[in-house]
């Protein structure tokens, strides 16, 4: 598949062999019973290394597992809130929203308006200021509360 000639070769080894035209290369490859595999195609002359391919895919694909299981995915969690809430249920949601964001993840504050509530908007809106003020030490406000139906939404992140 190496369509360049000459081409410069690297050993199994990581020592340099010198530029040669691509049949001696893939001689020498298969002489080691290994393969010549292009590593940078665009250089001038082209890179190329002898080496077991599938050693290196295998090698490859193990680094890309390590590092998918070491990388933290933000979720976002959700917190439901009513305009009438309790002082009690109200430290009880705020404790739950404060552990979220303390593992790193975004919490979604939700006020629910059921029935006539909903003509008394400032009420919920006043909940969610209090939910803001409570966590700013550990959280910022990534979108202000916008009403969406029945529903008011504000998204917290953490610091």
């Amino acid at each position: 598949m190496i369509r360049i000639s000459p081409v410069r070769v690297i050993g199994p080894a990581g020592e340099q062999l010198g530029v040669l035209p691509v049949e001696e290369a893939l001689s020498a490859a298969q002489e080691r019973g290994l393969d010549l595999v292009e590593v940078a195609p665009t250089a001038r002359p082209p890179v190329v290394k002898i080496m077991d391919y599938g050693k290196f895919k295998f090698e490859e694909a193990k680094a890309a597992r390590a590092a998918k299981k070491k990388q933290h995915i933000i979720q976002l969690k959700e917190v439901k809130f009513r305009p009438g809430i309790d002082d009690h249920d109200f430290e009880f949601k705020t404790r739950h929203a404060r552990e979220f964001l303390g593992d790193g993840n975004k919490v979604k504050v939700t006020m629910m308006y059921r029935g006539r509530q909903i003509a008394h908007l400032d009420l919920g809106r006043a909940v969610l200021d209090r939910v803001a003020a409570s966590l700013a030490d550990i959280g910022k406000i990534e979108s202000d509360a916008k009403l969406e139906g029945r529903n008011m939404t504000m998204v917290l992140a953490p610091k």
